[in-house]
């Protein structure tokens, strides 16, 4: 950025001091530090509420100083839900966490392990490629939302819901209860479609262009997610009666465990379809043998990089320097994670608990011992 400004000064002097702007490098300078903001704008993500320090219910007191204008990566409509529901600003935040948190874990042996980099962008350039990376990406983030808002209903956490009003199932025996206080799935999926989808649907785009096609594959993914913990919501009941005897029983509605979610949105992230425009501009599947694609489904409209080597562009931070399992022949084994560079190998050592002991009553005690193992790295 600093580059362009001089680059400004050097072709525009004019312009800087209030003259006349009459020369064609000068268009061209400005030009280029135009598309330059607009791409550092498009970088920005509400994802960084998950590493911002001001998401404390203490910081959204009605009156104080408006904060929803100061967090960075808030597109016009998400600061206008911000300022509205001020409360739920600490749980989007959680839930960013709690979607990045179960990417690192699912792709924790991949080549792309969801790494995260020191900026508002979270996940760096590789989110402007429109892969199956991303693909799951947006879709974890917009299922954590939806799990970290409807439980805080639950909590009795937000102004605006409570506890699930969910129909009774039809299949539920008819002297079981259907009451408790459960997850209210209803309202997290609404507003984490409002939330999440609102800087999509703020952007309007030519048809048939790429951007289009990207706006379309996030929505589509988004969707996907929330889907995801909607259909992996279940009936969980409590047992009533003397000694237990089990004789009445109170049912209500609750989530899964979100690493449920994040292993069936990785199943789908190995199932991801790839798509491209028609002429119609709509998203249709690349390799018309497969079915298509349904709104549960994750969809692309790019190959991934290549994650084996750093590369500034596309925002691959390579693998060197990664641990790998030198017995494995899967993606963490070393041959494939090191992309045939080779490795060396460590000594490292590790404390570990051992020796444990069950003391009445009722706890375990454990030692701290101290283990050398051997460790590969992919050169």
């Amino acid at each position: 950025m600093l580059l362009l400004r001089r680059l400004v000064r050097l072709c525009c002097p004019s312009t800087l001091s209030g003259g006349v702007m009459d020369s064609r490098p000068c268009v061209f300078a400005l030009t280029l530090l135009a598309l330059l903001m607009q791409v550092v704008v498009e970088a920005n993500s509400w994802w960084s509420l998950a590493m911002n320090p001001l998401l404390i219910p203490e910081a959204y007191i009605i009156g104080a100083q408006p904060l929803c204008s100061q967090l960075v990566g808030l597109s016009q409509g998400q600061k206008k839900l911000c300022q509205l529901y001020q409360d739920h600003m600490q749980y989007i935040g959680e839930g960013a966490k709690t979607g990045i948190r179960e990417c690192q874990y699912q792709f924790r042996h991949r080549r792309w392990n969801c790494s995260t980099v020191d900026n508002s962008s979270v996940f760096g350039r590789v989110m402007q490629i429109g892969s199956r990376e991303t693909a799951f990406t947006y879709a974890i983030s917009a299922a954590g939302v939806v799990n970290a808002v409807s439980r805080a209903c639950r909590e009795g956490e937000l102004s605006s819901c409570g506890c699930s009003r969910a129909a009774r199932p039809k299949d539920l025996p008819r002297d079981w209860l259907w009451g408790g206080c459960g997850d209210n799935l209803n309202y997290g999926y609404r507003f984490s479609k409002e939330f999440v989808d609102a800087r999509e649907r703020e952007k309007t785009y030519a048809k048939g262009t790429y951007e289009s096609a990207r706006l379309m594959m996030n929505l589509h993914n988004n969707e996907a997610g929330r889907r995801t913990v909607s259909d992996l919501a279940h009936v969980s009941c409590k047992c009533h009666g003397v000694s237990g005897s089990c004789s009445m029983k109170t049912c209500w509605l609750q989530l899964a465990d979100f690493r449920k979610v994040g292993e069936t949105l990785k199943e789908k992230y190995d199932s991801a379809a790839s798509m491209k425009l028609n002429t119609r501009g709509k998203l249709v599947q690349r390799d018309s043998k497969f079915n298509p694609p349904t709104s549960n489904d994750l969809v692309y409209i790019e190959p991934s990089p290549d994650y084996c080597l750093s590369n500034q562009s596309t925002g691959s931070l390579g693998t060197v320097g990664r641990l790998c399992n030198k017995t494995s022949e899967g993606m963490d084994g070393c041959e494939l994670m090191c992309c045939g560079r080779g490795y060396d190998q460590y000594k490292a050592q590790i404390v570990e608990r051992c020796h444990c002991k069950f003391h009445w009553c009722c706890y375990v005690k454990c030692k701290r011992c101290t283990k050398t193992v051997d460790q590969f790295v992919c050169k």
